[in-house]
């Protein structure tokens, strides 16, 4: 039954549709999840060398789908407990592109081969297993920052002057990228752009008849959202609609990227199912270059997902996730990633803010509908002809689409400063200073690549990936200077962050839903043994008295603050 406790609200976090409701509120999911999911994929194509290699790059996205599938069935059941999706990210790409910059990732000259498909082959993997490896040891950071309790620790140096040009500086650094794409064919490109426009910010409110049988069996029309809820799908294939006519008519002869038949082949070669497995590339490769590089990006996710956190709380009516929940939460997105890399995805997982924002436009908090939609995302990832017909998607389709998601990212970041003083001097250097750096050394370093030369070229990689990962040198810089300058708290935003969690946790009192449901197993029988406490990822209850007298947050609150209950 729907709940009854907040009219706003149709299932909370605890509260199960039906399984036919589950399944198609879980399908939608997916489909919101699918244009983030599938960019990523699309966004190391070039720089892993799969042009000319259709069937692997299907496997590729099929894997990524895969891999989040698993990674958010972990996250619902032992993780941080929210109905929150994991998909891949973009905090990875940028340090990524800088790994896959070293002379000896580079794609070869396919020309120089004589058609020699087996040395394109073995140079791709040669790529990927780096990454693979950069990605499984760099996670290994944050599993061990979260269950080892030091979320908080690792939080209390990180402000919105920080927070801000780390995550502007990934959409910025891919620019040239989405000009790539977008170059090939500006006609279809435009048309996507123009289309995710007009879904997205005009016809977003416009809702859309259908026919639904409801109870009884009668017929009623039902209104929809679909355009806010699918701005990117509906734009990929609408403009995949119209680069098919124009193919078909005789069309784009002349620029074969932006016609729909130019990889139709993989569609007949590629295996009706594959499942994906760690090894699948081969035996991952490690360098300290790789692993300090990939660790910007897992900054960068960690601080995003925990933002996530309470707003997927508050949206599906649950309290505000408590520390060990918070720590298990970030714990297995690091497991996660490592997972993807072990893969072979080509990137990791984090919280998807797109499909915490759909339970707010269905009121459908209930973490049984996530995990349906997970578990489309292995079946589907599966079935290797789904990942074959993302292959064949035009590039200049792909090209709108970056043109779009990315403005979206530099905005997300740009968004943090709402809580700073801009009118202080103080914090327009910081800002300034962290993305003009962020900027300038990365274009520098990859501009004199022979400028880096310290006699061991171990010594010499770890230093240019570093320094040619846009977001990584802006949010050293940004770290060091909000943390050295002087300043107040108030002035540097601190204080509105801090205020704003705590009002998230005073509306503990106001949740109808336990604490409880953040426990990964049925704690009624140990969560108050005293040794719980010095394991942060494990609930601790000392002063409840019994589930029964518990069974709302308010009891809980008027024990023990939130902040005490480790």
């Amino acid at each position: 039954m729907p709940s009854s406790g907040d009219p706003g609200l149709q299932y909370k976090i605890d509260e199960n549709p039906s399984w036919l409701l589950s399944i198609f509120l879980g399908f939608q999911h997916y489909l919101t999840m699918f244009g983030s999911t599938v960019a990523v994929p699309f966004m190391l194509k070039e720089k892993l060398c799969l042009s000319d290699d259709p069937l692997s790059f299907a496997v590729i996205i099929n894997t990524m789908f895969f891999v989040s599938g698993i990674v958010t069935l972990l996250q619902s059941y032992l993780g941080i407990r929210l109905p929150i999706i994991q998909g891949a990210t973009f905090a990875f790409i940028t340090p990524t592109t800088a790994i896959l910059s070293l002379p000896q990732f580079k794609c070869p000259d396919i020309t120089s081969n004589s058609g020699n498909n087996t040395t394109v082959s073995h140079d791709w993997k040669k790529g990927m297993l780096e990454i693979q490896g950069a990605i499984m040891v760099s996670s290994l950071f944050q599993v061990f920052i979260g269950f080892s309790g030091l979320v908080g620790l690792v939080s209390r140096f990180v402000g919105p002057l920080t927070v801000a040009p780390t995550i502007a500086l990934i959409g910025l650094a891919l620019f040239s990228d989405a000009t790539l794409f977008v170059g090939q064919q500006w006609g279809i490109a435009s048309t996507t752009v123009f289309l995710i426009l007009m879904f997205s910010q005009v016809l977003k409110d416009f809702k859309v008849p259908f026919p639904w049988i409801g109870q009884g069996r009668t017929l009623k029309i039902v209104r929809l959202s679909i355009f806010k809820l699918f701005p990117i799908l509906l734009a990929i294939v609408i403009s995949w609609g119209i680069s098919a006519i124009v193919t078909a008519a005789g069309g784009f002869s002349s620029n074969p990227t932006a016609r729909t038949d130019a990889r139709i082949s993989v569609l007949k070669d590629s295996e009706w199912f594959y499942v994906p497995h760690p090894g699948q590339w081969g035996i991952p490769t490690v360098s300290l270059a790789g692993v300090f590089g990939m660790l910007a990006g897992v900054l960068a996710s960690m601080i995003e997902s925990i933002g996530d956190y309470y707003a997927c709380a508050r949206l599906s009516g649950a309290p505000p996730p408590p520390k060990h929940a918070m720590n298990r939460g970030i714990g297995i997105e690091g497991i996660g990633c490592v997972i993807a890399g072990a893969c072979g995805s080509g990137s990791g997982t984090t919280s998807y803010s797109e499909n915490i924002a759909a339970i707010g436009i269905t009121k459908v908090g209930s973490r049984r509908v996530i995990q349906v939609g997970a578990a489309f995302m292995v079946l589907l990832g599966i079935l290797g002809k789904v990942g074959a017909v993302f292959a064949t998607i035009p590039e200049p389709i792909v090209g709108g689409m970056f043109w779009a998601l990315f403005g979206m990212i530099l905005a997300v970041g740009l968004s943090n400063l709402q809580y700073v003083d801009l009118n202080s001097s103080r914090n327009l250097f910081v800002l300034g200073f962290s993305f003009f750096t962020g900027m300038m050394i990365p274009d520098w370093v990859g501009k004199n690549e022979t400028a880096i030369d310290t006699g061991l070229v171990e010594i010499d990689q770890l230093i240019r990936v570093i320094l040619t990962t846009e977001m990584a040198v802006g949010c050293i810089f940004a770290l060091i200077l909000d943390n050295a300058l002087p300043g107040t708290l108030e002035e540097r935003g601190i204080d509105r962050w801090r205020q704003l969690e705590d009002s998230a946790v005073g509306e503990q009192g106001k949740s109808t839903v336990s604490l409880h449901v953040y426990d990964p197993i049925s704690s009624n029988l140990w969560s108050k043994k005293k040794w719980l406490k010095y394991i942060p990822f494990l609930p601790y209850y000392p002063n409840e008295r019994s589930a029964e007298e518990n069974n709302v947050g308010v009891e809980l609150m008027s024990t023990k603050p939130l902040g005490e209950a480790q």
